[in-house]
């Protein structure tokens, strides 16, 4: 086997456009799971909302990029509202119930014929970004590769501004829960009860939470539509919000780097696996042999959500996360 591809592949992966797209997602999940202990199982819905905002907004409408952009934000926002109002006075489970009802509502909607026109039906849309990388300072012949793997001046710009985007906004977390209003959010998750007696408004805390997070799901969908040049309606399903949890439960609940670390870990072990089982398969490797490129591709989920038990059982808190985080109110 060629294990410098497979290397190479791992590494591509583990910072890739999909890492970063997954990494602010998780980091949305972060603010409201990990720190507030709120269940949204619609991180999906919001990424969609980015994702489509900025190719509706210039497709169909002619408008500039960054208008897109401050409209998904605006949307995600009013979407987090929307779903927040009802929910956020009961128990955990409901918010839950309505967030992963809400994400396979939205999927449907761009899918739906009745709306093909507009939101270019299960095709979704291209050809939208060039916005955005009419910014890039690198020329058109720049490239870089990773072994095998070549990469050309439109993905290197996309990775360059999405790794600082997580980074930015890993700091504006960093910043938000060191503060009073962020050892507020913590209290919440630990007993909300104490946290009313003291006089706060703990309802309007989650939502706060809760847009936030939301906003966070929906800079993941700006990154993904760029850096695919498309959107498409199968990416946003249940299983894109499951991911994102793995990804937080992996690098840890509750702390600013736990989604980051998750992400890289996660990509790399996933697409590392894939390219591992199908080259066994390639050179006849014993027992491996015995299956094909697509029952490869789904054993190697198998694998992955086989580590996430073990590391459930003997590190529930995940690789940078401490046990006490995983203390959640879900009363």
């Amino acid at each position: 086997m060629d294990w410098g591809y497979i290397l190479s592949v791992m590494v591509v992966s583990a910072f890739g456009v999909e890492a970063i797209v997954f990494g602010l997602a998780a980091i949305g999940v972060n603010m409201q799971f990990g720190y507030t202990g709120l269940l949204n199982f619609g991180q999906s819905a919001f990424m969609a909302v980015g994702g489509y905002s900025v190719a509706v907004t210039v497709i169909e409408f002619g408008f500039n990029f960054w208008v897109g952009v401050i409209l998904g934000l605006v949307i995600a926002a009013l979407l987090a509202v929307i779903l927040g109002i009802p929910t956020l006075r009961l128990r955990a489970d409901y918010l839950a119930i309505v967030t992963i009802a809400a994400a396979e509502i939205v999927r449907l909607l761009v899918r739906s014929v009745t709306f093909k026109d507009f939101f270019g039906g299960s095709d979704g849309k291209q050809s939208f970004a060039s916005g955005f990388f009419a910014l890039s300072p690198l020329a058109s012949d720049v490239s870089l590769r990773i072994g095998p793997v070549a990469l050309n001046n439109r993905q290197i710009f996309v990775l360059i501004v999405g790794w600082a985007i997580v980074f930015l906004g890993c700091l504006l977390v960093w910043l938000m829960v060191r503060s009073p209003w962020g050892r507020v959010l913590k209290g919440i998750r630990e007993d909300e009860d104490a946290v009313r007696s003291l006089g706060k408004n703990v309802y309007l805390y989650k939502m706060q939470a809760l847009v936030i997070g939301g906003m966070f799901g929906a800079i993941a969908g700006f990154v993904y539509a760029v850096g695919n040049e498309a959107v498409s309606p199968d990416f946003f399903g249940t299983d894109t919000t499951f991911f994102v949890y793995a990804i937080l439960i992996l690098g840890g609940a509750a702390r600013v780097f736990g989604p980051v670390l998750g992400t890289v870990i996660f990509w790399a072990i996933i697409q590392g696996t894939d390219v591992f089982l199908r080259s066994a398969i390639d050179v006849g490797v014993p027992v491996i042999s015995l299956m094909n490129g697509t029952q490869a591709a789904v054993v190697r989920f198998m694998l992955v959500g086989l580590g996430i038990m073990l590391l459930m059982i003997f590190r529930p808190q995940g690789i940078l996360g401490d046990r006490k985080e995983l203390a959640l109110d879900a009363r």
